[in-house]
């Protein structure tokens, strides 16, 4: 796996359209500031087939550090949630379906209780 950074993205843009890589660069650089103003101020962004940014609200929750089993309190934040469209579905999958998580449980307990093949909880 290979790391593209903004300035590659740059200059594949710049080559392919002809333009200058400086014009490029100010509109790459002004288009992730608009992202980035848009998410701040709580709204969604919606690519059509590329995918969409939402912003999303995280409780509070008593962590444990593993190390220490010290309970440890974590504040709410807000953080970004990205799903994919149709073009990158079909970009990172082909025809095959993304293989389907099992469903997770809470540290609460609560939630989503694993059943056997019979349909009895594990």
């Amino acid at each position: 796996m290979k790391t593209i950074t903004k300035k590659d993205l740059v200059d594949r843009i710049a080559e392919q359209s002809g333009n200058k890589r400086v014009v490029v660069k100010r509109i790459v650089q002004r288009f992730l500031e608009e992202i980035i103003h848009e998410l701040g101020d709580g709204n969604r962004l919606e690519f059509r087939d590329f995918g969409v940014f939402e912003v999303r609200a995280r409780a509070a929750r008593i962590a444990q550090n593993p190390k220490t089993m010290e309970k440890v309190q974590v504040p709410s934040k807000r953080t970004v949630k990205f799903k994919i469209g149709r073009l990158m579905k079909e970009r990172l999958y082909g025809n095959e379906q993304p293989a389907k998580l099992p469903p997770q449980t809470s540290s609460t307990g609560s939630g989503p209780v694993p059943l056997s093949s019979s349909g009895q909880p594990n």
